[in-house]
């Protein structure tokens, strides 16, 4: 904001009262002001936000002896021709003349107006105005949740359901936290700004939380029986959620704004999901990699073969067992496996596993008998014992 944009400001119009009021008028002025404008008694109203907003300005300056005092002796000099022009003064007709360079600006020796209302209104009023905007919004709380999906709606994606509990203004009091009937009253401590000026030493001073009303600027006597004077109720609601293609089990997914709605206007939290995933009686999971054991018979591992293998989300595939295959290798085929963040799938680890048969019939283990007899009764323990 311009030093011009200051100097037109009239805090004591915004007010109500003229500008040799008392100091006791403009307080009972501001806090009638406050009260009927304070967001907590007018939830969803904008305007009367705005209102609230003007009048804690005006206030947090025209209410200080000190700051008043410089106010208007700045209105003063702006209106006797310390303006976008003054005659007299060197600049042509027409030329904007900068009220800062009365006081030194830009590169001048005093600093420039802009120490001056620094000093007025705590960094050029943009720390009245955070401040006021801090007591009417706040953003909503964050929400975590739990949900399970399948084995197969991890690797493809899915839409959920959730029932959501989370906190929202009292529907009784609308979230005032006052007794239906009633209303709050302005912060004594705090003068309905919610912050007060802490200091740590020396000049220099912080804004902290009122610790009367905390934060809120308004002191509840009569408190609301729903809510006990919070302001704050539960609200059950459900939402759909896109769970994405390739979660993992335990991972946790944040959805921006899903979360507690905000008050009076703050934006809403954000909801995070943590994913549960079942397992797949098939199945299972290393990385972007989905994995398969499959059984082969000793005269396919030894002799080789062409097998099936299935996939999760499409037809089977044929995977060629070589020669001598032994127990546990794994083969890899690509592109069957879970969707990665950019699109593209990972792969399926096929890993065999040589099945010995439980029992033989008289034919087949003639057939075995034979086999070692032509093998020569090979020990493939023999080199274990070697010294």
């Amino acid at each position: 904001m311009t030093n011009t944009d200051w100097a037109n400001k009239d805090f004591y119009r915004v007010l109500g009262v003229s500008k040799d009021a008392s100091a006791a008028d403009i307080k009972k002025a501001y806090r009638k002001l406050a009260r009927a404008n304070h967001p907590d008694s007018n939830p969803g109203n904008a305007a009367a936000e705005e209102r609230f907003k003007a009048v804690a300005e005006a206030y947090d300056v025209v209410g200080d002896e000190e700051k008043r005092k410089k106010y208007d002796e700045m209105r003063t000099l702006f209106g006797s021709g310390y303006g976008p022009f003054r005659p007299g003064t060197g600049s042509p007709e027409g030329q904007p003349f900068d009220l800062g360079d009365i006081f030194g600006g830009a590169g001048g020796p005093g600093g420039g107006l802009g120490d001056i209302l620094g000093g007025m209104f705590g960094g050029g009023g943009a720390g009245t105005r955070r401040t006021t905007r801090s007591s009417a919004s706040r953003r909503g709380a964050d929400i975590e949740t739990t949900t399970t999906i399948g084995f197969t709606d991890a690797i493809d994606g899915v839409t959920v359901s959730l029932r959501l509990a989370s906190e929202a203004p009292c529907p009784d009091c609308r979230g005032t936290g006052a007794r239906p009937g009633s209303m709050p009253r302005v912060c004594p401590e705090c003068e309905g700004v919610g912050m007060r000026a802490a200091s740590v030493g020396g000049a220099f001073t912080l804004n902290e939380t009122c610790p009367s009303c905390r934060g809120r600027g308004m002191i509840v006597d009569d408190p609301c029986p729903t809510c006990n004077g919070s302001g704050r109720g539960l609200s059950d609601r459900t939402i759909q959620a896109r769970i994405p293609a390739g979660v993992r089990d335990g991972q946790r997914i944040k959805l921006r704004g899903k979360g507690a709605p905000g008050e009076h206007g703050g934006p809403a939290g954000d909801l995070y999901v943590v994913v549960r995933v079942k397992p797949h009686p098939v199945f299972g999971r290393s990385g972007d990699n989905l994995t398969i054991t499959v059984p082969v018979s000793f005269d396919e591992a030894a002799l080789g073969a062409e097998i099936k293998v299935p996939t999760l989300l499409g037809v089977p595939v044929t995977v060629r067992i070589p020669a001598g295959t032994p127990s546990g290798r794994t083969f890899r085929v690509r592109g069957r496996g879970a969707t990665r963040k950019d699109g593209t799938k990972g792969d399926l680890l096929v890993t065999v596993e040589v099945q010995v048969p439980a029992a033989l019939s008289d034919e087949a283990r003639a057939a075995v008998q034979a086999y070692r007899e032509a093998t020569g009764g090979v020990d493939l323990r023999s080199g274990m014992f070697a010294s």
